[in-house]
């Protein structure tokens, strides 16, 4: 597609050999793409001269002009589909480079300009359009608790899981908060918002594993009531999990991490879980929503006890919050690749009694409960939003078998 566009693969790193190689495999073994995509490649090598087809190719060529433009399909592809603050930035860079833009109509393909479109300005369906000052959750409510798996009976499991094949687990740790915060606070919030995405979905619900608790902590065992395992062990634990999942008819399962220092057990134990059941495996550890997060925390390097954690649980726990022992400890770092809260930083590790003397990395005097309340919005709308897109889908089309 790159030499049928006039553009020069070797930018990409292509070798000659390998471009001639690429085209000469055209003929051989033909396009791995959608119908007209595909056509529409051919035809534009073969109006270039850059393939020679055989004389009963050529009269079967066609030309689809539509693919060289921006699509919008109300199902596939709608112009609100994207978050609306990467929406115009975002299609003004497409439009440089595509030959217009269409959207389907029924059956037919109609040019129109996204730019100037009135749903270009829609909100996002499944993003609180804080920029707006939005009043109104996109959430719903449900009084029934009946998506959470350790309170159904057997036959009742039996039941849901011909329902939906869909289960989230959260995970969490026990460890120190500063000393204004609980231990919990981890495991916690990792059930919580377990039990409030798997809520505010449509039916079917899906189901909500019992919470594992303990965590990877031994970077805060120099504070009292941390109780830390080993990579090893929660790794195991979370694999026989799913793989106890997969075996109940299970296809998906999305894992919840309320602790950071949890993740690299998490991800292995993902991964295993994916090469021995062949299950859909993720973990999120606020990767959803960080982006949008970090929009409303006004404290740099705020990661653990400050400002976010602290306004979290006074919107769920305020009578369990000590307010007036809250400390402030904002850690600044020799590099900005070592900043905790920078796009550009890597992952290190320390002891966290190295950085903070009381456990706290952040301000959470800046805390408020209403703060937490549109946190936890944010975080509940977009894995809802995900759950949500991987229920209405099957595994070949989660691994992007169809066209």
């Amino acid at each position: 597609m790159l030499v049928a566009l006039d553009a020069d693969p070797t930018r990409c790193g292509y070798k000659e050999s390998q471009i001639e190689n690429c085209l000469r495999s055209i003929l051989e073994k033909g396009v791995h793409q959608e119908g007209p995509g595909k056509e529409q490649l051919e035809f534009m090598l073969y109006q270039k001269d850059l393939i020679s087809f055989p004389p009963e190719k050529v009269k079967t060529l066609k030309e689809h002009p539509v693919i060289l433009k921006l699509r919008f399909s109300p199902d596939r592809s709608p112009l609100n589909g994207i978050p609306t603050d990467l929406r115009k930035p975002l299609i003004k860079i497409f439009l440089e480079y595509a030959e217009g833009a269409v959207r389907k109509e029924g059956k037919k393909w109609v040019d129109f300009d996204p730019l100037t479109d009135p749903q270009i300005d829609q909100p996002y369906p499944f993003e609180i359009d804080v920029g707006r000052g939005a009043k109104r959750s996109m959430i719903p409510k449900s009084s029934k608790l009946t998506c959470l798996w350790g309170e159904l009976t057997w036959p009742e499991v039996d039941l849901r899981i011909k329902e939906v094949d869909l289960a989230i687990l959260p995970v969490g740790s026990i460890e120190q908060h500063g000393p204004h915060l609980t231990l919990d606070v981890d495991a916690f919030d990792a059930e919580y918002l377990a039990r409030r995405v798997a809520e505010a979905c449509s039916d079917p619900k899906p189901l909500v594993l019992p919470l594992i608790p303990y965590g990877v902590s031994y970077h805060h065992d120099d504070f009292p009531g941390t109780i830390s395992i080993h990579n090893e062990t929660l790794s195991r634990l979370v694999y026989e999990i799913g793989m106890g999942v997969a075996s109940n008819v299970i296809n998906k399962l999305v894992i919840i991490n309320g602790h950071g220092g949890n993740s690299p057990a998490l991800n292995y134990a993902a991964q295993m879980i994916n090469r021995d059941s062949k299950i859909f495996t993720c973990v999120d550890s606020g990767e959803s929503s960080d982006v949008d997060i970090y929009n409303y925390i006004e404290t740099p390097n705020d990661v653990h006890a400050g400002e976010f954690e602290t306004s979290t649980s006074l919107a769920t726990r305020p009578h369990l919050v000590r307010m007036s022992r809250i400390h402030e400890s904002i850690p600044k770092f020799s590099s900005r690749y070592l900043d905790f809260t920078s796009k550009r930083s890597v992952s290190w590790y320390a002891h966290t009694e190295k950085i903070s003397d009381s456990g706290v990395l952040g301000d959470p005097s800046k805390a408020s409960a209403e703060k937490g309340k549109k946190l936890w919005e944010i975080m509940i709308a977009h894995l809802v939003a995900f759950v949500e897109h991987l229920k209405g889908m099957t595994l070949e089309e989660i691994y992007q078998k169809r066209y």
